[in-house]
């Protein structure tokens, strides 16, 4: 069969058994959609860039640990894409917040290495790691939502899909998928506003 015709889960299965010209489809299906998580996380191209070296190098090394069954769809295994690309763009982020003295444990240090840096620069290191902290705070009340809330909200905000394409991607009623992503804002709100965060 050629990776043309396979599913998205398919080709994760292939790949995993050393099959290059799977992972190459995969590449091609997801990496626009994916690039565009990244940027969003991370703000910058060039970071960007390189957080989705890194995660597609995850992907071919980890594809065995893919768990599709019988029932997994096309966007059960966009979502695990997705939990990498994720995962590799915080990886990122907390490694800049180390190298500035973690401000999420002690902002005075942060405020002092960022003294001497021009006013826009300055804003922009504590603009990033507000961005970081609030990202794994994000992350975190994302990991508790049930799965349809999840997997919903991640294809209508990480990936910019319709509720139509929602629904056609997750194979359920577009108006499950309505109330799942309008459940889930309103639960990952709930989540936000007890850590103190504004959503």
């Amino acid at each position: 069969m050629k990776p043309e015709s396979l599913s998205l889960q398919q080709l994760i299965i292939a790949a995993a058994h050393g099959d290059h010209a799977s992972f190459a489809q995969i590449y091609a299906r997801t990496h626009l959609h994916l690039f565009g998580v990244a940027v969003r996380m991370l703000r910058t191209q060039h970071q960007a860039e390189d957080v989705m070296q890194e995660a597609f190098v995850s992907i071919w090394k980890s594809a065995s640990t893919y768990q599709a069954d019988a029932a997994a769809h096309e966007g059960h295994a966009m979502a695990w894409l997705t939990s990498v690309v994720r995962n590799k763009a915080l990886d990122a982020l907390r490694s800049t917040a180390r190298r500035k003295e973690d401000p999420l444990v002690d902002t005075e240090a942060l405020d002092d290495d960022t003294a001497d840096l021009p006013g826009d620069a300055a804003r922009s290191a504590m603009d990033m790691f507000a961005q970081a902290a609030r990202d794994l705070q994000v992350d975190h009340c994302m990991q508790a939502l049930d799965g349809s809330h999840r997997q919903s909200l991640a294809l209508a905000y990480y990936h910019g899909l319709s509720h139509n394409e929602v629904a056609a991607q997750m194979g359920a009623p577009l108006g499950s998928v309505k109330a799942w992503i309008r459940r889930g804002l309103s639960k990952l709100k709930d989540c936000l506003a007890a850590q103190g965060v504004a959503a």
